[in-house]
């Protein structure tokens, strides 16, 4: 960490140029005293992706920010703060404090917070960060947080831990044994340590074999950002035994969709032809695999078993996309054209055998507009396209 960044020239520098491209800068030439090129660049470029990622660190004077490829992998805001909804105490221990944003919002939860980071730099920033955002509860230790608990005698009310992809694991990871720390190598220890786990995944993690990796899960939320699923949450309590509840959550600019279920409920969805309405699932949903709780829990049916499309006759609350359904018809390439009066649509398909780019290359349709068409099966098993418009 590079306390010259932190002075008034640069901070200013920083500050004025927060719209001007980055590349021109460098043309032009960044020169301070004290400084690199690079580091100026980096606190510039991580200013400006923080606006809108975490706005109350880019709102606060002399932030201190990490390298590029840190800021891209700390929580969000808006995920932070509902993490740290999900559980409260007076101790909190972050195994892989990193960046610290967790952190943060866990300090308005819980009376003391202890952040790991085994990169020194990197916790030497976030602790310089905390003190700018006035939070006094969190204590920094540059070490592995496995290595502090097994020297640690303290018992805390919540241990989280954010495992990120091995060094030594090429391509992507689907299981958490794969990940640094390994959890299911070491569930005891921290079960010895805690009554209460907070696990945050990848996406990208298959959700069946990441519980079964572990033991006492209690809880999964899936939580997306604008319908794009940012994290796998599992709330682990110790000789929890019951069965597990899925919560899934959407944040959009808008509203904040919400729907939950109990995981292997074996619930059995109802079928239909599309009626007047159609319905999208956020992608949280998709993610969870609930597609059968879904008309067990509202007014709706299912248009194919595969499809994950549902349809109403009356206008609903839906955690989705909602529309009007205009016309129903086969995949017949003329009827479908004929539908259009600027040959421009929005597409999606859901269990269809050609892709979106094969579609608009075969019917000549351009991206865009007010309508939208689906492709999919219908409850026949026949290919169709439902033509909507967007509520």
């Amino acid at each position: 960490m590079n306390e010259r960044v932190l002075q008034q020239d640069i901070q200013e520098y920083i500050n004025y140029n927060l719209k001007t491209d980055i590349h021109k800068l460098i043309l032009k030439g960044i020169s301070f005293e004290g400084v690199t090129v690079q580091e100026v660049a980096n606190q510039l470029i991580c200013k400006q992706k923080s606006q809108k990622k975490l706005p109350s660190w880019f709102n606060t004077k002399n932030i201190y920010y990490p390298s590029k490829v840190s800021l891209e992998q700390t929580s969000s805001e808006t995920t932070a703060k509902y993490k740290a909804s999900l559980i409260s105490g007076k101790g909190l221990i972050d195994l892989t404090g990193g960046f610290g944003v967790d952190s943060f919002y866990f300090s308005s939860s819980f009376n003391n917070v202890v952040h790991c980071e085994k990169n020194t730099n990197l916790s030497e920033i976030a602790g310089h960060n905390f003190k700018q955002l006035n939070k006094k509860n969190i204590n920094c230790s540059d070490e592995n947080g496995i290595e502090y608990l097994k020297k640690s005698k303290e018992i805390f009310d919540v241990i989280y831990v954010d495992p990120s992809r091995r060094n030594d694991v090429k391509g992507k990871v689907f299981l958490l044994k794969d990940c640094e720390p390994n959890i299911p190598k070491f569930i005891d220890l921290l079960f010895n340590k805690t009554q209460t786990i907070l696990i945050k995944n990848s996406p990208i993690l298959d959700i069946t074999s990441a519980t079964n990796e572990l033991k006492f899960v209690k809880e999964i939320h899936i939580v997306a950002v604008n319908n794009d699923v940012k994290e796998l949450l599992y709330l682990l309590e110790k000789e929890f035994n019951g069965k597990i509840t899925i919560k899934t959550v959407n944040f959009s600019k808008k509203n904040t969709e919400e729907f939950n279920f109990i995981a292997n409920n074996k619930s059995i969805s109802n079928y239909q032809e599309p009626l007047d309405y159609l319905y999208e699932p956020n992608a949280a949903i998709l993610k969870s695999g609930g597609f059968h709780e879904i008309t067990t829990q509202l007014d709706v049916y299912k248009i194919h078993q595969h499809s994950h499309l549902y349809t109403s006759k009356n206008n609903i609350k839906f955690p989705g996309r909602r529309f009007k359904i205009l016309a129903v018809l086969p995949y017949d390439k003329k009827k479908i054209v004929k539908l259009l009066t600027n040959k421009k649509a929005n597409i999606t398909t859901r269990n269809f055998h050609k892709s979106v780019a094969q579609i608009r290359k075969e019917l000549k349709i351009k991206d865009g507009g007010e309508d939208y068409l689906f492709f999919t099966k219908n409850i026949h098993d026949k290919f169709s396209c439902i033509h909507c418009k967007k509520l």
